[in-house]
């Protein structure tokens, strides 16, 4: 079971009514008992506006992780309603003019994933592995060997599944994969909880039954 919720909450800030936070709660392939097809299977998206309200909804997020043995991922880097409002109307007048019309009904959750308004980018390095030498070795590289000067580039560090996240703010890839051949993802979702997969509940069909309704 992972639960990062107190460790991330210091990394939020809403400084205006246009700031939130993009949280998902889905399913992936392999975690699905009958091997769906697709790959990811979206259960809830969550805007998340305000601490307050984050701390409402999260018994709420874990529960449905709980129920569906699905996962909740949150963007560290927060979005603004404005602009996502506006990649919208680009996303689905894109979808129109394709005739999809069947897919207008994600483009605001797309526009989410595609545009963030975050003048503090967060990056992540994904370990896949728990060994805390090669863990301390990289977050050493990173704040002494990779551009900027700023020796204080590494975050967080936060529990996956298989190893860690380093959370960190922006920094010379060119520098550190002479190194480390690590993922580095700069706007994607970390894991904000995962529930014992003990209990899995396949949404695969039910989404099939549902298309055209």
């Amino acid at each position: 079971m992972i639960d990062v919720f107190e460790q991330i909450k210091p990394l939020l800030s809403f400084d205006t009514p246009d700031d939130f936070y993009y949280v998902q709660v889905f399913q992936r392939r392999k975690d699905m008992p009958n091997g769906a097809k697709k790959n990811t299977i979206i259960i809830k998206d969550y805007y998340i506006h305000s601490l307050d309200y984050f701390e409402k909804k999260y018994p709420e997020i874990k529960a449905l992780c709980n129920f569906f043995g699905a996962r909740a991922g949150l963007r560290l880097n927060k979005r603004s309603f404005k602009k996502v409002s506006f990649r919208t109307m680009l996303n689905i007048t894109s979808q129109m003019m394709q005739e999809d019309f069947h897919s207008t009904k994600q483009a605001f959750s797309k526009a989410c994933g595609q545009c963030h308004n975050d003048n503090d980018k967060k990056w992540i390095v994904d370990i896949d592995e728990k060994d805390p030498i090669v863990i301390e070795s990289v977050k050493d590289h990173i704040n002494n060997n990779c551009r900027p000067e700023d020796t204080n580039k590494v975050i967080i560090e936060l529990l996956t599944k298989n190893g860690v996240h380093l959370i960190t703010k922006p920094f010379d890839k060119s520098q550190f994969t002479k190194v480390f051949k690590m993922d580095i993802q700069c706007d994607n979702p970390i894991n904000l909880y995962i529930p014992d997969m003990t209990t899995k509940i396949d949404l695969y069909d039910e989404e099939e039954n549902d298309k055209g309704n």
